[in-house]
């Protein structure tokens, strides 16, 4: 079977294997989630910064890129949360997601990604719930 990657799909790799490149040199991973955000335009960057002020003010997560989009990551590295832009595969939402060392379990189904498209104050309110939670 013959595997095709999208050209968004294949530039998301390439993003990764130089994120892992620039991380084992030392490169300024806050600095490069603060680029990837202002990179975004309209909705997609307003979000992407909303996430990183609440992610800033509310965890000890760490700033970084995943596959090009900013990323927060937990003590050991691990991304525990993480900002698509609609752009990156053009789709009409947004995407916040959280991986498997997300702290979200609960019973035997819980959501892992939301599809944004604004963020109220009541859904930052609840960011920050799941946000807390995730990093309990």
């Amino acid at each position: 079977m013959t595997t095709v990657f999208s050209k968004e799909e294949k530039a998301a790799l390439r993003a990764a294997a130089a994120e892992a490149k620039a991380a084992k040199l030392g490169a300024d991973l806050q600095a490069a989630c603060e680029a990837a955000i202002a990179d975004m335009s309209g909705t997609d960057q307003e979000l992407a910064q909303i996430l990183h002020d609440l992610v800033r003010e509310h965890t000890s997560l760490s700033a970084k890129t995943w596959y090009g989009m900013p990323a927060y990551a937990n003590a050991d590295g691990k991304v525990i949360v993480f900002f698509q832009s609609s752009a990156k595969f053009k789709v009409r939402y947004a995407t916040i997601g959280f991986q498997p060392d997300a702290s979200l379990d609960e019973g035997n189904l819980w959501p892992t990604s939301f599809a944004v498209t604004k963020l109220s104050k009541d859904d930052q309110a609840h960011l920050v719930e799941l946000l807390k939670k995730a990093t309990s």
